[in-house]
Formats: C-alpha cells, structure tokens, sequence
C-alpha cells in the first residue's frame, strides 16, 4: 500500500513538472518575442511615442488629493508582476509539500547549485563595482529566467532527460525564492511601520482561516489583494513580497480526499449509466444533474492552491510577462553614447556576473556536493550536460530586468545593466543550448 502511494505520488510530481514545462517553454517563445516587440519600438520612429506611453499616471483623486498616482511603469512592476510573484510563491509551496524540494536528499543538489548560483554571481559583480551607486545592482546577476531557459531545453527535445529537466527547475525555483529574499531585505524604500504591520495583520488572518479549513479562493483572493498586497504596496516594502506571502498562505489540502472522491465519483458513474437515456443528442434532467455533482466534487478534490496555479500559469506567461518585458526590455541603441556606456563597469560586472558566476556556482557547487556524496546527480547527468544547465542558468532576463529596476533610477545606469543581461543571457542560451545538444 505503502508503495504504491509513493508511485501515485511520484507520477503526479512527474506529471505538474511535465505540465509546468509545456507552460514555461510556451511562454519563453512569447517572452522572447516581446523583448524583440520592445527592441524594435525603442528604435523605431515610434521611440518618443514608446516612452511616453509608460510614463503615463493612472491614480485617482478624493477632494483634491491624489492616491496611488503612479506610471504605468510602476503598475507593471509592483501590480502586475505581483501576480507572477503570486504564482512562484505558490509553485514554491507545491515544491515545498510535494515536489523535488520536498525530499532532503533529492532537494541538497537544486538547493546547493542554487545558493552557489547566486553567491557567486553578486561577488564577481561587486568585484567589478564596489562604488556607490553601481554597488547597488549586485542582485541582479543572481536571478535565471526560467521561461527562457526551459524554452531552450523545449527546444533540445528529448535530448535531455526529464530528470535533468526537473533539476533546473528546481534550482530556478529556489534562485527565485532567493530572488524574493533579496528583494525583501535589500530593495526596499523607506518602511512605514504601520502599513506593514496592516499588511502581517491581513496575512495572520490568512493563515488563521487556513487552519480553520476555509478553502474558498475568492476569500483568499479579497484578503490577499485587498487587504496585504495594498498595505505592503504602501508601507515601502516592495509589494512583490506580499504577494508571495499571501501564495504561501493558500490551502495546500482539499475539500474531500483522493479515496471519499473515488468513492463518489464511482456512485455518481453508476448512476449516470443506469439513469434513463433519451434517443436526442441532449442530455436528460437527472443525467445534468450528476455532471453538475461531479464537477462540484471533482472542484472539492483539487487543492485550491493547485486550482490557483493552474489557473494562473497562462495569464501569467502569456499577458503578465509580455507585458513587463515590454516596458522594461526597451533600450534606444541610438541614445548609446558609448563613452557614457562603459562609464562604469555594471554592463561587465552584470555580463560576467551571470556568464562566469552561474556557471562557476552551479557547477562548481554541483561537482562538490557530488564528490563529498552528500548528495547525487539526477539519471543522465553528464558534465557536459551539467556545463550546459550552468550556461542555461545565465539566462537572467525576467528577474534580473526586475531587480535593475530596483536597483537604479540613473537612466545610464539602467541602459548599462540591461546591455549587460541582454549580452550574458544570449550567449548563455546559446552556448547553453550547443553544450546540451551534443551527446
């Protein structure tokens, strides 16, 4: 019984990482094709027309006084990309519960790469800026694009085995949750006490509501929108954080279990084939009625946090993430004054940061961890192939973009670390992809 519980289990990880790739490869090939949307508009005739559109406010006023007036640009990056730091938070819990991060031993290897894929990163970066104000962007070359990278492997085919597959999803995941710890500790503005303390209250009543077996989503979604993502969005800390806070509060376990839903389902079954049919291609009353039953119990047994991700998974690749690499991929090669460009080493810094660190820290971490035996490499694994995830992993676009915009407000500043992402995650994905290719 023992065992085959076990194969249940393992076939539905198999099958969320399956369904989680087709989604990240699919919106990779999206993504990459907003960036190039946004490349050509900064470039065109239309680059005035461009820019403006996203320094547009959108607020609303009450007696004369304005709340939340924000650009477009801030909505993109602390509204709609709290709904993408929404659905890591969730696939971070789902890791956490039941996926490769679940299992200690499976989960030293992704864990290790990842700390040593980010650690590394961040020091060559400071080695090359370590003034004020470019020492500011050393979280950027720490992030991997996991839509990016998943699409490259997407590409490869069945040249890669599932398991190695799975290993960069893992390490991306948790290289995201770090990302959020980064951003939590060392991207913040001014706190107001107050507003955070609101926006803890709202996540406490979450997680009360939680334990008392509440599993509605629109429940969850008033508490989590309305109330912590509002308050996080005005104490200074960045509004991402609450999103992530309020995924890692969502019921995890359903209405019914897996044996109560087979017992009903079965019931329901009989009755539909024993119920009266007619000789119309419509459906009579009692035959709808138990559909009906079904879905509502076939609901019941779906986790809300599951229910959720995987209701997100397509906004988010498909509208969110366009979106933002849209507004923020566009960079004017025309404006480039070359001697303004290298003024500083960021463009270096992050370039390296990302080509050198993440494959030095994820391989180097890997190959140690390996030989020590505190850990074990997935089936299939090569050095080459583990090389080639190393190069996948300097595919820092997404989050990388993100914390640039947090990092800096000096339009050279930002223009030089965005040269310096676009350069290391082309070469990383291509090289990456070359590395993976060969047998």
């Amino acid at each position: 019984m023992n065992s085959q519980y076990k194969n249940r289990v393992n076939n539905q990880v198999i099958m969320h990482v399956q369904r989680f790739i087709r989604h990240e490869k699919s919106g990779g090939i999206v993504l990459g094709i907003s960036v190039i949307i946004a490349l050509f508009l900064a470039n065109s005739p239309w680059a005035a027309q461009y820019f403006y559109f996203f320094e547009q406010k959108i607020g609303f006023t009450v007696n004369d006084k304005s709340y939340l007036n924000f650009d477009l640009y801030h909505w993109i990056n602390d509204g709609l990309m709290a709904m993408f730091f929404f659905v890591v938070g969730l696939e971070l819990k789902r890791e956490f519960i039941a996926g490769e991060l679940s299992n200690i031993r499976k989960a030293i290897l992704p864990i290790g790469a990842a700390i040593g894929g980010m650690v590394v990163p961040a020091l060559i970066y400071l080695f090359f800026n370590s003034a004020e104000p470019a020492a500011k962007g050393w979280g950027i070359p720490m992030a991997t694009d996991i839509a990016f990278a998943l699409g490259v492997l997407y590409l490869l085919g069945n040249k890669v085995p599932l398991s190695i597959k799975v290993f960069l999803t893992a390490l991306a995941i948790v290289d995201d949750l770090g990302a959020v710890l980064v951003i939590a500790f060392f991207y913040t503005s001014d706190i107001s006490i107050l507003s955070l303390v609101i926006g803890l209250g709202f996540v406490l009543a979450m997680f009360i509501t939680n334990k008392m077996g509440v599993k509605n989503v629109i429940f969850y979604a008033v508490l989590g929108i309305g109330g912590v993502w509002m308050a996080f969005l005005l104490s200074g800390v960045h509004a991402t954080i609450a999103a992530v806070l309020a995924a890692f509060m969502i019921p995890a376990d359903s209405r019914i279990n897996e044996n109560t839903y087979i017992a009903r389902i079965s019931k329901l079954l009989r009755r539909f084939k024993e119920a009266d049919p007619n000789d119309n291609r419509t459906l009579e009353n009692e035959q709808v009625h138990i559909l009906d039953r079904i879905k509502e119990d076939t609901n019941s047994a779906i986790p809300p946090l599951q229910r959720l991700e995987h209701a997100m998974h397509p906004l988010v690749a498909f509208i969110i993430m366009p979106i933002f690499a849209l507004a923020n991929a566009g960079v004017s090669f025309g404006d480039v004054n070359f001697a303004v460009l290298f003024s500083t080493n960021v463009a270096l810094g992050v370039a390296l940061g990302l080509l050198l660190g993440k494959v030095i820290g994820v391989v180097g971490t890997s190959i140690v961890l390996i030989k020590l035996k505190i850990a074990t490499p997935p089936i299939g694994m090569t050095k080459r192939k583990l090389l080639g995830i190393g190069f996948l992993a300097a595919i820092g676009f997404t989050m990388s973009m993100f914390i640039t915009t947090l990092a800096f407000t000096d339009p050279t500043l930002l223009i030089q670390a965005k040269i310096g992402i676009f350069t290391a995650s082309i070469i990383g994905g291509v090289v990456g992809y070359c590395l993976l290719k060969k047998k």
